[in-house]
């Protein structure tokens, strides 16, 4: 029998938890046994003194344990996850679902609503007419053997001691912990049933982790848990100094979705999912090389296959499918405003983050959990870094349902940087890590 005392005083004093300390404090805490102000003083000795990759790795299994684990041992196939930390304009998913899909890889897709800037996957998905995102664990096997994709809203009970340790790092000042940050994603992740997780770590003024430093610990942590336990995990660092392709909102960024699928999308936003689809059709065992793969997933947005199978996905799940032809079919706001440029020169900076906040007030995403959303509503950028502007002429379109858009079109000029001397557009892709 363990005292949480002991437990937390060993890990004050930098010392090695053992599996069977961890599994206590997470079982305990989750039935309620171990008060918060406990679990507080754990959580700020393990901020303040990390935890090796063992410890991370028990601390994960121990969450995944604490709820639901979903049983994708029916679906034929190597089933590959991919999981972003989050940024502004960030529609990888909705490309990456049908696209690697499409390549042969089965993608059981569980998403949750995003807090934020704009919606989550499931908000995005449901701007389509029809679309729901409730599916029973038969169904959703079903789908997924038959179209090869799905998506389904987290279950209640996937990861019930992530959700409770959550709310108090986010009270205790202890959410910037990577050891913590990397436990929790992936406890979700695995306990979602994947073999394979490719991790998409932003890095940027649009990213939580806002170092490139920063960014790659958290990567290397979270693929250590991954190979710890079984799973075969790779992680992309990328950028998110500004935001990704030019659509920030629901609806705009799934009509950004489809043309990227048509071969039409933002260069930046492209080559990302080229570059994680290439690793999730590799996890996948659908190629020898990302070359193979990186080649698989420009044929089938050639010939139309991803689209096509977008489109079945829609339709699997009650949506209108037409949309993927006539993108004018999902929401659209009342007002198109443009944002002019105060001065001339070359845009040398764009602060994401504010950016997706001007998003966030005109509705396209919520501040708190009870926050509605407006799926039509949200920003289009014109211009990224390294382009040149003309006093005057758009830095971006705000679609918007009222009138009221001063505020999120003063935030927009005030954090977008224009300068006489042009810069280099930032390096999308860093570092790629597999150990």
């Amino acid at each position: 029998m363990f005292r949480m005392v002991d437990i937390i005083e060993k890990k004050r004093d930098g010392e090695e938890l053992s599996k069977e300390e961890i599994t206590f404090f997470i079982t305990d805490y989750t039935n309620g046994s171990i008060p918060d102000y406990q679990a507080s003083a754990f959580l700020m000795a393990i901020y303040f003194k990390g935890m090796t990759a063992k410890e991370q790795a028990y601390l994960t299994m121990a969450m995944v344990e604490s709820g639901d684990q979903i049983d994708l041992s029916a679906i034929e196939g190597i089933k590959v996850d991919k999981h972003s930390t989050g940024g502004v304009g960030d529609t990888t998913s909705l490309v990456l679902i049908p696209l690697v899909a499409a390549c042969g890889v089965p993608v059981a897709k569980m998403s949750g609503r995003g807090l934020g800037h704009t919606g989550g996957t499931l908000d995005k998905l449901e701007a389509i007419e029809g679309f729901h995102i409730e599916l029973t664990e038969q169904q959703f096997v079903k789908q997924v053997n038959d179209l090869k994709l799905a998506v389904i809203g987290q279950s209640g009970n996937l990861t019930p001691a992530d959700k409770k340790l959550y709310a108090l790092r986010d009270v205790t000042a202890t959410v910037n912990s990577i050891p913590l940050i990397a436990s929790s994603i992936m406890s979700k992740k695995i306990a979602a049933g994947a073999n394979a997780i490719v991790l998409d770590v932003k890095t940027g003024d649009g990213a939580f982790m806002k170092t490139e430093a920063d960014a790659k610990a958290l990567a290397k942590s979270m693929v250590a848990i991954g190979r710890q336990v079984g799973r075969n995990t790779m992680a992309v660092i990328s950028d998110m100094s500004q935001p990704l392709g030019f659509a920030i909102g629901n609806s705009l960024e799934v009509i950004e979705a489809i043309e990227t699928l048509k071969g039409n999308g933002p260069e930046d936003l492209t080559e990302l999912c080229l570059v994680l689809g290439s690793k999730m059709v590799m996890a996948g065992g659908k190629a020898k090389s990302l070359e193979e793969a990186r080649d698989k997933l420009l044929a089938v947005i050639a010939d139309g296959t991803a689209l096509e199978l977008f489109g079945q996905l829609i339709k699997a799940q009650g949506g209108n499918a037409a949309i993927i032809h006539n993108p004018s079919l999902l929401p659209v706001a009342a007002f198109k405003v443009e944002v002019p440029a105060l001065t001339a020169g070359y845009i040398t900076q764009m602060e994401a983050d504010d950016i997706g906040v001007a998003a966030m007030l005109l509705g396209a995403g919520r501040a708190t959990k009870e926050d509605e959303i407006d799926l039509a509503v949200g920003i289009v950028l014109k211009k990224k870094i390294g382009d040149k502007v003309q006093v005057g002429e758009p830095l971006a379109i705000i679609h918007s349902n009222s009138t009221n858009v001063e505020r999120s079109t003063s935030i927009i000029q005030q954090h977008i940087t224009i300068a006489d001397q042009a810069v280099k557009s930032p390096q999308l892709i860093g570092e790629m890590i597999t150990e």
